[in-house]
């Protein structure tokens, strides 16, 4: 049974092999035994890996499954053999999300409803999580609140705005490409203003004051920041961090994915004078305490049941074999594509 794995070079470079596994010939108690249907393939975190000393010689690749059950353990009560399942393989798994059986626990699993495809939802499982995590858990997202989506258009952007607008909220989105931009104007329910930040003549704090008439955002989900000057090519298309806290409003909830975010005590001024917070966007804390265990399964279950009915349209590109898997993770990796989802028939 072949599996994806990724390999870091001694330059650093991460490279991505399919290598031979098996699966381990004991069940434990609680775990579930998997044939697995689709398998997503996001970026592979290996700073995490590496400050939780979980970094191994291959660190398996496609954590996002869903399949069907073919064996429980001894005290596993939430499944039986046929289910149709989804979850998120646990960053200490020993296995690729992209072998053909997979052994999970059973608490990182919900069932998956019939009208859900494979495609769906191991496409929409970890970024609807991370939607969640920043809009409810982080934000306290409410009803009147004015949100800011920054790159609205990639996949846990567009689950961002379909969540919030679920819960009728103001949403402001920037788009970084003129395709991405056509694409949000187009979304239904709306989206109250498209801010095309591909353009150097359109400014983003002016734009944000100008719709919320020089109030500023309540929320704002970044991926990403310019901490300096002169940064890389590409960052350019992130807004500056000042550009961040000056368009937050009164008591406004900045969450962030720069994990270096570096806050000079002007900037911190300016936090303070608004009484504002700053968070950090990491859905892998969900697995860091057992006494979230439930909360996690309660959001994984509600993702499921938006997805059925429709609250939740996911965008992923169109499914690719397993046999061009490499190439698309590489691809993935690279933030050269945003996502893909690899189905087995």
């Amino acid at each position: 049974m072949k599996g994806l794995y990724c390999k870091l070079s001694e330059t650093g470079e991460v490279k991505f092999i399919i290598q031979e596994s098996s699966v381990p010939t004991t069940i434990g108690k609680h775990q579930v035994k998997v044939q697995v249907k689709g398998c997503a393939l996001s970026p592979v975190d290996i700073k995490l890996c590496e400050d939780l000393k979980l970094q191994r010689e291959h660190v398996p690749v496609g954590r996002e499954i869903a399949g069907v059950v073919l064996q429980v353990g001894p005290k596993v009560t939430f499944f039986q053999p046929d289910d149709e399942v989804v979850g998120i393989l646990p960053l200490d798994a020993e296995m690729s999300g992209l072998c053909d059986v997979v052994l999970i626990d059973e608490y990182n699993l919900v069932q998956k409803p019939e009208k859900v495809s494979w495609f769906e939802a191991a496409g929409a499982i970890k970024d609807a999580l991370r939607a969640y995590t920043a809009l409810h858990t982080l934000a306290r997202m409410a009803v009147g609140h004015t949100l800011l989506v920054l790159d609205g258009a990639s996949p846990f952007g567009l689950l961002a705005i379909q969540l919030a607008h679920y819960h009728g909220v103001k949403v402001l989105a920037t788009a970084v490409s003129p395709e991405d931009q056509k694409f949000l104007e187009q979304l239904r329910p709306s989206v109250a203003r498209v801010i095309g930040v591909w353009d150097s003549k359109v400014d983003l704090v002016d734009s944000c004051l100008e719709e919320t008439g020089g109030l500023g955002v309540d929320i704002v989900i970044d991926t990403g920041v310019q901490l300096y000057e002169e940064e890389p090519e590409v960052k350019k298309h992130l807004p500056h961090k000042h550009d961040i806290i000056s368009l937050l409003g009164v008591g406004g909830h900045w969450v962030t994915t720069e994990d270096n975010l570096q806050l000079d005590p002007p900037d911190s001024r300016s936090l303070f004078l608004k009484a504002a917070s700053v968070s950090f966007l990491n859905e892998e804390v969900w697995e860091a305490s057992r006494a979230r265990q439930g909360r996690y399964l309660h959001i994984m279950k509600d993702v499921v049941e938006k997805l059925a009915t429709g609250t939740f349209r996911p965008l992923v590109e169109n499914p690719v074999p397993l046999y061009e898997a490499t190439v698309s993770m590489e691809m993935v990796q690279r933030r050269q594509l945003r996502k893909r989802v690899v189905v087995k028939l």
